[in-house]
Order: C-alpha cells, then structure tokens, then sequence
C-alpha cells in the first residue's frame, strides 16, 4: 500500500508505525525499539518466505533505541531482523558517540551488528575511512582502511595519518592496525606491520616509568597492552626493583567480551610483586571476576550469574591479620513465572581469623521468593532464606559466650506480609495487616519480629470521620549474630480513636487518643486541633492533655487577623424564574466586615508542662498602595522571667511619584534587645534600580567590659550588584558609643568592569584616623585585568598589603607585593586560520619591603613558553630564566602532556632512563 503524499505527514507516521507493530519490530522482550520519525511509504512484501518492510521518502529518519538511521530507503527482513540501507545512508550511534556514512549499510537488530561499503566512521577524535567495515558492539573492523586523529581540527592535508590493510578499532581503548603505512601531510613516510594507537581510556595507555629508590635502587614499571582475537584486551604488566629479591614482577590485567557461550564478561587482574627489602617472595593481587547468563526452559528470563575472586597482598604488613586472605563470592538469580530463587556463596580462604569479622559469610545461602498473591482486598507475599553463615558474635547472646569473636551455624528466615482491605458497609473503610519476620538457628536460638494492626474508618457527610485503630507489636528473641540482632525487646498494644469533624463551615476539629494496654500507667495524651480558615481570623492550635492526671501537657497556637480583600463587594447579578427555580433578587456581599484591609495582627505562644510558657510574639503589619510596601512592628514577651526579649520593626517602602525616571525604594529592618541592650539594623535605599546608599550596624548601648568598641557599623554607596559595570565605596567600622566615634575604621572601594574578551577589577582599602588608629595609610590594593584580540592576549594581577610590627609611634611597616602572574600571550599562524603555535610571557614573584629595605633581592624570574597546537598533537616547552629549567613535552589525543625532558642546573631528567647526576 502506497499513500499519497498529499495526506499529512502525522498521519503517514501513524500508518507507517502501526504497520511495523503489527509486524513485531516493537515487540519482543530482546528487540530493540525502532521508531519513524519521517517518511512517505510503506510497503509490505512476501520475497522467498520473508517477510519484508519497504520504507521510503525522500528523507527517511529512523531511531533505533536512541540511535539514529538515515537514509532514502530502507528494507527490513522481518524474518532475519535485519535493516538494510540502501544506497547512501548514515548511522550515528549514541552510546559510542559515533557516525557512520556510506553505502548499502546492513544493521542486524539482533546482534546489534552494522556492515557496509565505503564507510566514513568519525567520533570526537578519530576518522576511519574503509572499503568495508563492520561494526559489532565493542568493536570496529575496516578493510582498506584510512584512519587519522587530524580530522577534527579541519586543516589539509592532515598532520598525520595511516593507511592499512585491516584494522580494529576498541572504542575509548586502541586502535590496531595491520600492514600500515604512516603518512605524513598525506605522505607515505615508512611501513609497520603492525600499529597500536592508544585511545581516550587513559587506564589503557602504555607506560613505561624508570626511576630510582634510596631503598629498592633503580626501578621500572611497564604496561604493555595486547589484545587476543577480537573479544579480549589486556595489558601486560612488568616490574623491576634492583634490591628486592626477587627482582622481577609480573602481571596481567585484560577484560574479555562474550569468550564462551553464556560468559558475558571476564575481568582479570593478576599481579605477583616482589616483596620489600629485607623479605623474600611474592606479594599477590588477585581480582577476577565472570559475569554471565544461561537460557532455562521454563524461567522468564535468563539464569544471571556473577563470580568474584579477590586478594589483597600487596603494601600491606608482615603482621596484617588481610595478608594471605582470598575473598570468594558467587550469586545466581533465576525467576520462574510463580517464584524466583538465589543462590549465594560468600567465603574467605587463608589463615583464619583472630579477630571479629566486618563480613557475613554465607557458605552456603539459598533465597526463594514467591510471587505475591492477591485476591480481591487480600495480599500476601512470603520470603523464606536458609543457609549456613559465619559472623560476628552478638555480645549480649549468653547462649554463645565463650565461642570466640565470631561463630558459624545454620540460620532459617522466612518472612511475610499479609494486608487485607474492604468496606464492610456504606462510607466505611477496614484494613488488616500482618507482617512477620522468624529466624531461627542451629543453636536452638530465634528471634521474632511480629506486628499485627487493624484500623476501621467511618466517614459521615463526607467532612466528618471516626477513626478506631488497634495493633499488636511483638520483639523477643536474641540471635548469636550481632549482623541481625534486634535492638531490644518489645509488648506493646496500642489501641487509638481519633474524631475529625467540621462543626461549621470554615472550622476544623479534631481529637486523638491512645493508649497501650501493657503499658501501665504511662500513656499517650490525648491530643487536640482546632484549625479556623474564616476570613479575616486565620487560627492554628493544638493542644495535649493527660486525662488521668487532668493535666495540659502542651498547648500552641497561630493566630492572624487580616483580609486585604475586606473593602471589596462582591455583587451578584437577579435571576429570573425558571421552570426549576424561583426568581432571585441581586445580592452584593464581602469576604468580611474586618475595619480595617490594610492591616494584619498575627500573635504566637506555646506552653509545656516542663518548660512553662514559652514567648509571646505579637507583629502588626500595615499594607501599603503597592503589594511590595509594607510596615511591621512586632513584640516578644517572655512570660516566664516576664519581661520585653525583643523589639523590631521591618519596612520596605517605594515612591509613588515619578516611579520611572525617579523611582526610590527604601526597605530595612531594626531589631533591639533590651535585656542585652544589643541593636542590630541595617537600611537600603535604592535608586532607579541601579544605585543604592547602605548603612548596617550591630550596636550594645552598653559597653561589655574590657571592650575596646561597642560595635560596628558601617556605610555604603555603589551600584546594585549583577551588572557588567559596577562600583562600591564603603566606610566604616569599630565604633565606641561612650567616646563618640570611630576606632579603627576603613574606607574601601571596588570597581569591576566586564567586556567581550575585557576585563577590569580594582579595589583598596584604606585605614583613616580613628580613636584607636592615627595613620591614614593605604592597607590593601588589588588589580586586576585581562584583554584577548583574535591573536593577542594580556593578563595579569597584583597584590599590595601593608602591616605594622610593634606598638605606635615604633612601630614598622611590612610591605608586600605579589604578580599573580602577570602573562602575556602571541598567537602565530596564518591569516583567516586559528593560530598553530603560542609564545607567552609569565612573571610571578613576590615582593618585600620592611620598613622601606627590600628583603628578599631576588632579581626578576620571567618564564617563557612555547606551545603548538594542532589539535591531533600538541608539543609545549618552557623556559624559566631565572631558575634556569627548560622543560619539553608532548601529547597527543587523549592523553596528557607526556614530558621529554626536564633540564634544571645541576640536574637532568629524561623519564625513560635513569636520573643523571
């Protein structure tokens, strides 16, 4: 079928997608999901007894998970699941951030496989082009192939290239070719039979380290990688230490895909190391792990399984209990369509534990977990675990005092949670539940956890319910495992009723009880809420009371008087008779009759029984035209002491004249505490939005003794923060109410000013005479800027801070002043190309003056720097003239900067060989 392009195209896709589900691309627990994002037919074919899907348009787009197929024609074989592309397509994959372009590209859905001819393959940092490739998860093959790590940069002809026969490309690891040729600016240069390059995983790279130790003398650390057929990848791992006997390490780290049937995953890292100095042997670290699945008949899915295998000998002591210990562990997990089973084995192997054990072992332990059954209101769901576990002793089991600090026994757990739910008549709710947890051992000890409740709810005109629940809690037992010990023992019964009514409109009130019946004589308080809603009155309290003792334990409460909506009539219209209903008048009414709209009273308190009442807070605000202004005032009392806590007032008021061009914003907040005499406020006017006068202050009227000040306060003036040019002038400081004025106080300044590649800051800090401070000085400068043009660039900071040693008039000046650095930076290329090649210009150093003598006369210490960068490689060199250190080194794509040499005055290093005197 065929439909014509005139129809739209949402209806095109619809077709076309409901065609492949009723073909089964969607379905099937193991397909992968195929979605058409756009095309314009779709043909159904019989060819030889399969079954085949033609879609076409002139841009077919497809998802296939989250992978995207494009092309302008594809054929799906239904019954080998396989997509064919035909002609000029391309194919990105999400998961390896790939792209591949080329002609008559074959996707097999199952395999997750992709094939072609001519394909272009390009990722972040590599390009691959091939007569034929093939793709397979984890893998890349390509013959005829072409490959650079240039491509991204955009020049030609690339730096460098290789051409070869076959190569294999690991996503994120290598690349192995063979037969290559290595190609410079497109030139052949020489010939290599076979070519490893390393990839982005830097864990996977070569390396090759040779130093020397006052204690093992010269050393060498090696890792070479290899690769096995086309599933396995691994390095070889190679140690050298002239003093140790022996002297040779070795090792193997590698991770194998698919190997053998039902074997996803095979990890393995081996490494057999020589032991200190002064001890003979081998140190082993052991890690292997196996992950895989096996088809069973009748599960719903594959039996998984996971095997690790661990040791950890290496760096630690002689006398470490670790040493020598080999940690197994083993899981299996089927599930059937009426339960699922596990299987697990934990254990250790070597010299037997002395102390407590941090793991449970379990050797073995088998779970079976039936599915859970309902039917109608009832569930029910059952867990049963059995095994044989060796762990930590529980210290409080007197059954097992003696045994040591761990034990090993038998342990059966079954657990299960019951619930059954109905309405037993009209507006009424039950509901029962059950859960139970025994675990019982094989020295005769058990434990139990078990929790029965009930709770029966009846509603009445819909606002208005009663509530009886009751439970019963049962804990005993002790285990002689500390890993499940129960915290303590438990009886208890409680039985509840709770009334939630809304006796008028507007007004909720409820009423809760309990009480434990083997509990005696202690017992909840019965618990009181009143929640009032009804304009302008706004209440929340609660309150408990022991009724036996007819004691109040506790009482709060919330109260606000306000409706700003108070003056408002709300008018509406007469309605005329009607065949149903009779005439109605027009009626205009209001929300309340609060006098006044603007204004809001709110108060607080609470009471316990131990502490007595707690503080009185009572606030007034008064609204203004604008719903941002307001004025508030409010009053803590503590009732206890009694006295006066706190007094405040918070404001934020704004002109209504000339809001626009000379709008003023005025807001702050006043706070005294009279007990204290302590005063804190702070004051913001703001002007047009832009600009703002500022004032804080955190006062005591009266002085602590051995105080120097009574508090601070401080003045500012500069533009509200946020804009790409902003300054700030400040003053203040220490002040002294008994003297009348300033102390040590400071005028401090800022200014900051951002542009497209520009940037400025600049602040100081001056001391100004004080009562205690007589020097006006500069205290603090900082500078700081940075300007970059296409191929030129300039940055840099400096530090000025003054302090003084000693007491005044003897006292001296210490200055310092520190470049941050100070850089400069020319790019070097052609025109209307990015630049290839940097040379900076940095100079940091530090300053020192006392008392106006230089104390640290070092002459100046520039460092030159030299970096070409071409985005497949990159080569830096330095220069420090003062220290006299010339640096080299170089990187190439995914890794970092790898030094060739380090030259210093008495020294030279060159990694890969020894260091020289």
């Amino acid at each position: 079928m065929t439909p014509p392009r005139s129809r739209p195209a949402r209806r095109v896709r619809r077709q076309l997608l409901g065609a492949l589900l009723a073909l089964g691309l969607l379905g099937g627990a193991q397909a992968r999901t195929v979605k058409i994002i756009s095309a314009d037919t779709l043909e159904l074919r019989q060819v030889d007894g399969q079954e085949l899907v033609i879609i076409a348009g002139e841009s077919v787009e497809l998802r296939v998970d989250d992978d995207v197929v494009r092309a302008k024609r594809v054929e799906f074989n239904r019954t080998r699941r396989t997509l064919t592309l035909v002609g000029a397509a391309s194919y990105r994959s999400a998961k390896d951030a790939q792209d591949l372009r080329g002609e008559n590209l074959v996707v097999e859905l199952g395999q997750e496989q992709i094939s072609g001819e001519d394909v272009l393959i390009s990722d972040a940092a590599l390009e691959i082009r091939g007569a034929e490739v093939e793709r397979i998860p984890g893998q890349l093959r390509a013959t005829g192939g072409y490959f650079t790590t240039c491509a991204r940069c955009g020049r030609t002809p690339n730096d460098y290239a290789f051409r070869a026969e076959r190569l294999i490309v690991y996503p994120g690891d290598r690349l192995v070719a063979y037969r290559a040729q290595v190609l410079l600016a497109d030139v052949p240069v020489f010939f290599l039979p076979v070519l490893v390059l390393p990839l982005n995983d830097k864990d996977r790279q070569p390396r090759l380290e040779i130093g020397r130790d006052a204690v093992d003398g010269y050393t060498v650390q090696a890792d070479l990688p290899f690769s096995i057929g086309s599933s396995t990848l691994g390095t070889t791992l190679l140690r050298y230490y002239q003093n140790r006997s022996p002297s040779v390490g070795l090792g193997v780290e590698l991770r194998s895909y698919a190997p053998l049937p039902y074997v996803d995953r095979v990890n393995l890292y081996a490494l057999a190391n020589p032991r200190p100095v002064g001890q003979s042997g081998y140190d082993v670290d052991l890690n292997f792990g196996v992950r895989g699945r096996i088809p069973l008949a009748t599960a719903t899915r594959d039996l998984d399984y996971s095997l690790d295998v661990t040791r950890r000998d290496i760096g630690r002591a002689a006398t470490d209990p670790e040493r020598g210990v080999t940690r197994v562990n083993f899981s299996a997990r089927a599930e059937y369509p009426l339960f699922s089973a596990e299987f697990n084995y934990v254990n250790r192997f070597g010299p037997p534990p002395t102390t407590a054990l941090g793991e449970v072992l379990a050797t073995p332990e088998v779970v079976v977990d039936p599915k859970p059954y309902t039917n109608g209101g009832l569930s029910a769901d059952f867990r049963v675990k059995a095994g044989l576990y060796t762990a930590r002793v529980n210290p409080l089991a007197r059954s097992v005092a003696g045994q040591g600090p761990n034990i090993t026994t038998s342990r059966l757990e079954e657990q299960h949670a019951i619930s059954y739910t109905a309405k037993p008549w009209r507006d009424a709710d039950l509901t029962l539940n059950n859960t139970f947890t025994g675990r019982y051992y094989g020295t005769g000890a058990r434990t139990v956890d078990l929790r029965l409740s009930g709770q029966l709810t009846q509603r009445f005109n819909t606002t208005n319910s009663f509530t009886v629940s009751a439970a019963y809690n049962r804990i005993e037992g002790t285990s002689p495992f500390a890993f499940d010990a129960l915290s303590g023992r438990l009886l208890e019964a409680p039985i509840s009723v709770s009334v939630n009514t809304v006796p008028v409109r507007d007004v909720n009130f409820s009423v809760s009880s309990s009480r434990n019946l083997f509990v005696r004589p202690a017992q909840q308080p019965t618990t009181f809420t009143l929640n009032v809603n009804r304009k302008p009155l706004t209440l929340s309290s609660s309150a408990t009371v022991d009724l036996l003792d007819k004691e109040l334990d506790s009482f709060s409460f919330n109260a606000t008087l306000a409706d700003p909506d108070a003056g408002k009539v709300t008018v509406t219209p007469a309605q005329p008779a009607t065949a149903t209903a009779p005439a109605r008048p027009a009626t205009a009414t209001r929300t309340s009759r609060w006098p006044a709209p603007k204004l809001s009273l709110t108060a607080s308190g609470s009471y316990t029984k131990e502490q007595g009442p707690g503080p009185l807070t009572v606030t007034a605000t008064v609204n203004g035209d604008e719903r941002s202004d307001f004025f508030s005032a409010s009053v803590t009392h503590a009732m206890r002491t009694p006295e006066i806590t706190a007094v405040g007032v918070r404001y934020n008021l704004s002109g209504t004249r000339d809001t626009v061009l000379n709008s003023l914003r005025l807001s702050g907040s006043e706070t005294l505490n009279p007990p204290t005499g302590q005063l804190v406020g702070d004051a913001t006017l703001t002007w047009r939005g832009r600009y703002e006068f500022k004032t804080t202050h955190n006062l005591r009227l009266v002085r602590v003794p051995g105080a120097t000040d009574s508090g601070t306060i401080f003045f500012s003036v500069g533009t509200v923060g946020g804009a790409a040019t902003n300054w700030n002038l400040s003053y203040g400081g220490p002040y002294d109410l008994g003297r009348g004025g300033f102390t040590r106080p400071a005028l401090t300044g800022s200014f900051n000013t951002t542009r497209p590649g520009q940037s400025l800051s600049l602040s100081a800090a001056v001391n100004t005479p004080g009562l205690d401070q007589p020097r006006l000085e500069l205290a603090r400068a900082d500078v700081s800027a940075a300007w970059n043009a296409e191929r030129f660039s300039a940055s840099g900071r400096a530090i000025y801070t003054r302090t003084r040693e000693g007491t005044f008039p003897d006292d001296k000046a210490r200055d310092r002043l520190s470049l941050e650095p100070l850089r400069f930076s020319v790019g070097l290329g052609r025109a209307g190309q990015p630049p290839g090649a940097y040379v900076t210009l940095g100079l940091r150093q530090s300053f020192e003056w006392l008392d106006g003598v230089r104390q640290n006369p070092q002459p100046l210490s520039p460092v030159l720097g030299l970096t070409i960068d071409r985005c497949c490689w990159a080569l830096q060199a330095e220069a420090d003239l003062g220290l006299r250190r010339f640096r080299v080194a170089v990187g190439l794509p995914g890794q970092t900067y790898y030094p060739l040499f380090d030259l210093e005055r008495d020294r030279v290093n060159v990694p890969l060989l020894p260091t020289l005197p």
